[in-house]
């Protein structure tokens, strides 16, 4: 059995290294390394696949999210609602921006945004939302959307894990997450589900009047050379990065029924184990893409099986370990601990398996059989 990797993007990389090959010489050869023709080919093709309007290439995940918020207009002091339980970039920029940001509770079977805790949090300061697609589950878009609708706030979809998944609405249509809300940000951080080879990020929309202000935004305030017509960043996605997603993106769908297929592999070798509570899936399978395959481990084992796993050779991830009320960048004395009820027994609980394209059956039994064995000690 070939070692076991949280993520092999090598392995990935062999498979379309000729095609990266002659991408790179062809950048290299042009020379045109910022805003260069494979920039804007890998832009048109994104907009394709996701069939939205604007796609604006950025440096990374996070200048994606902070430059949508600054796309809207958010003024300081306006209060941005987002989840407890993600990563620290989606309420970096909040704080950055040095907007409110107000925390709440996730979905105890889909680690996704609390309707009800959404709902409650909503004050006359309130001017967006932003839920976050977690380990490539598609939040409650149709909740969201109508909660948004009628207090006239933003949504901004955080979409750094859930790139190629899509949301079912109520009426049976389909449509990509990231492209629901008024705008969504995406990361394309090597790991990512469709990933480059250093910082990548993008920004969707379907407005034009908001995709025409964030294209200046990303490149300094400028519309016309030097000419600075609003207060901008230095956030551009570069051509050899470019090259590397243009030729990964015909993949993305085969990538993730890879992902989904594993994780079908996992549920079915794990379900029924006591103190093991495996991925809840709702909607069809496009809902979710698999970024993290997450379970759940109960009555106090997860540590436990995290040193076990490391001790035979099989990688896993905490994600994530503290919730972002107890992280001191950003307590508030306003967060009381009764409204994280969900997310403080998660970051007791999960733990992230290996999760990949080159993910073997051979390697899943392993994993899986190892993990039986801790648990049934």
């Amino acid at each position: 059995m070939k070692k076991i990797q949280m993520v092999d993007l090598k392995g990935q990389y062999e498979e379309i290294k000729d095609q990266i090959a002659t991408s790179f010489e062809e950048v290299l050869a042009n020379t045109a390394f910022i805003n260069g023709p494979e920039v804007h080919a890998f832009q048109k093709d994104l907009e394709d696949y996701l069939n939205v309007k604007h796609v604006i290439p950025c440096g990374n995940g996070t200048d994606a999210l902070q430059i949508a918020m600054m796309g809207l207009g958010l003024k300081p002091g306006d209060e941005v609602i987002t989840v407890d339980f993600t990563f620290a970039a989606t309420v970096e920029v909040i704080a950055l921006l040095q907007l409110t940001p107000v925390l709440v509770d996730v979905e105890e079977d889909t680690f996704n945004i609390d309707i009800e805790g959404l709902k409650k949090a909503i004050t006359p300061k309130t001017k967006a939302i932003v839920p976050v697609h977690l380990f490539g589950q598609v939040a409650n878009m149709d909740a969201v959307m109508e909660i948004a609708k009628a207090h006239d706030l933003f949504v901004i979809e955080d979409n750094a894990q859930a790139i190629g998944a899509s949301y079912t609405w109520k009426d049976g249509s389909k449509q990509k997450a990231g492209t629901i809300g008024h705008v969504g940000a995406t990361s394309f951080f090597p790991s990512k589900n469709l990933g480059c080879y250093g910082d990548g990020g993008a920004i969707f929309t379907n407005d034009d009047d908001l995709a025409y202000t964030i294209r200046g935004i990303v490149n300094h305030g400028m519309y016309e050379r030097y000419h600075h017509d609003v207060v901008g960043v230095n956030s551009r996605l570069d051509a050899l990065q470019a090259a590397v997603l243009r030729a990964k993106l015909p993949n993305l769908d085969p990538y993730n029924n890879k992902r989904k297929a594993s994780a079908r592999k996992y549920t079915e070798a794990l379900k029924n184990q006591k103190d093991i509570i495996t991925p809840v899936q709702l909607g069809d399978e496009d809902s979710h893409v698999y970024h993290q395959y997450t379970l759940r481990i109960t009555n106090g084992k997860r540590d436990g099986l995290v040193k076990f796993l490391g001790e035979n050779g099989v990688p896993c991830g905490v994600y994530y370990p503290i919730p972002l009320h107890s992280q001191k960048a950003y307590a508030d004395s306003k967060y009381k601990e009764e409204d994280f009820i969900v997310t403080n027994q998660l970051v007791k609980e999960v733990i992230s398996l290996p999760m990949h394209t080159e993910l073997d059956d051979e390697q899943i039994e392993f994993i899986t059989s190892k993990i039986k064995e801790y648990i049934n000690q």
